[in-house]
């Protein structure tokens, strides 16, 4: 393969909150593509810094290679409406466990306009530390652009280790790494050694403090979703230096943290948290993933009422809050 690299390429700036969208289906399991253009719209209304289309929350495993493209494309041109395109990036998700398919997804996602790839380290095949780093330096020379390395061994059983992606951050277009491992020491090594210009962004949402605290630049988050102004907030009030905002902010949302793994995996349990609030009209997923259990919904929906997301009754939803107060 010729490398594409350009040596003087110039990283993308990734700092802040990144919503790993879900992807709306209708009851029957079709693409919702207005509720995906509603969606975003809200997402930057409430001041998200990025979207992240066709990730692990995306559901990106069960959709065809179309239905992905389309899902990046409907939210490119969704971001392109507003005046503020220029700072919200869209991070497509286009990893697989196959080289050429994610070079072939990477491209495609290049030419519909995405700003960076988010790249999964390859699941079931388990390469080990030669490998991973062959794989991704073949999708950054091959794929048209930046690339997000995606660390996340719970789901793919292979860790990308410190070593490996500080090597790979040597590379121009490999410009951040979500990371989502739950190794406090390795996250500090990449944040400490790291280069000053590839980002480090929390893979989990009740992570996001500590990863900031360590140096780190925001999240790729799940609970963005619900409350994208927050989590921007966070970020913003870590960057400024306001630590007691960022502490409360934390805190406040903990629960919901906790709760959108509860009951199933996600995104099925953040889901149906968006229908509950008003914002998606199904909680339909793809198998092998089901709705929740009416117990673990209900339980949800408490945790909804607790930190404000829907009235007494849980019938009125809220929009998702924009930035706030000091954070903003």
């Amino acid at each position: 393969m010729t490398p594409r690299t350009d040596p003087a390429a110039t990283r993308p700036a990734l700092r802040g909150a990144f919503t790993a969208l879900v992807t709306p289906f209708a009851p029957d399991g079709t693409l919702d593509e207005p509720s995906l253009r509603e969606f975003v719209r809200l997402q930057v209304l409430a001041g998200i810094d990025g979207l992240v289309p066709c990730g692990t929350t995306g559901e990106a495993p069960t959709m065809t290679a179309d239905e992905r493209d389309r899902v990046i494309a409907l939210t490119v041109e969704t971001v392109a409406e507003r005046p503020s395109r220029e700072r919200i990036s869209v991070i497509a998700g286009t990893g697989s466990n196959d080289t050429a398919s994610t070079i072939a997804a990477t491209r495609r996602a290049a030419a519909i306009g995405a700003d960076a790839a988010l790249v999964v380290a390859p699941y079931y095949n388990r390469p080990d530390g030669r490998m991973l780093e062959a794989h991704f330096r073949a999708v950054a020379d091959e794929g048209d652009l930046p690339v997000v390395v995606y660390n996340v061994p719970s789901r793919t059983a292979t860790n990308v280790p410190a070593d490996t992606f500080l090597r790979l951050a040597e590379h121009p277009r490999i410009v951040a790494v979500k990371e989502a491992s739950g190794n406090l020491d390795q996250i500090a090594l990449i944040c400490r050694d790291r280069p000053r210009d590839v980002a480090v962004l929390a893979g989990d949402d009740a992570w996001t403090l500590a990863v900031l605290a360590m140096g780190g630049d925001g999240v790729i988050s799940v609970a963005s979703n619900e409350i994208p102004g927050e989590m921007a907030s966070l970020c913003a009030a870590a960057r400024a230096g306001d630590w007691d905002a960022a502490r409360r902010i934390h805190a406040r949302w903990l629960p919901l943290f906790q709760a959108n793994f509860r009951g199933g995996p996600n995104p099925v349990p953040a889901k149906a948290a968006l229908v509950a609030m008003g914002i998606l009209r199904s909680a339909a997923v793809r198998m092998p993933l089901l709705e929740l259990a009416e117990a673990d919904r209900v339980a949800l929906e408490s945790v909804l009422r607790q930190v404000g997301l829907t009235d007494a009754g849980g019938r009125f939803g809220a929009r998702p809050a924009a930035r706030t107060g000091s954070a903003a």
